[in-house]
């Protein structure tokens, strides 16, 4: 999938936030390999330095483990991942429920919506 970075954004953030979700989606699966900084650096067209600054995110987080010279792996702790998952899932309902209340928007309203989206 093509990189595509967001004005206002910092460039370490929203690397680290699609690799987490990469991770989060079992795009690179538990005890895995994971790219290199180049490897990442090359396909995102950014500086090394900003890929490794994201992936220091990541491993603070638990969900890369640092092998020395030998590169990275996704942890193999399945349950340290779906405490992510679940992190991430929250944060991004709050998210919603905070832009439906600025927009006047009803929970019961916000709730038909979601079901609606849900059944197309």
């Amino acid at each position: 999938m093509a990189w595509k970075f967001q004005d206002g954004i910092p460039l370490t953030v929203q690397i680290s936030d699609r690799l987490r979700k990469d991770i989060l989606r079992g795009e690179y699966r538990a005890g895995e390999d994971f790219p290199t900084v180049r490897q990442i650096a090359a396909d995102a067209a950014v500086n090394p330095n900003t890929v490794q600054k994201a992936l220091v995110i990541l491993e603070d987080e638990g969900l890369l483990i640092t092998l020395g010279t030998a590169g990275r792996t996704v942890t193999d702790d399945t349950e340290k991942i779906a405490e992510a998952r679940e992190r991430v899932s929250l944060s991004f309902v709050a998210g919603v429920v905070k832009e439906a209340r600025l927009l006047g928007i009803s929970e019961d309203a916000l709730l038909q919506m979601i079901k609606e989206e849900i059944g197309k």
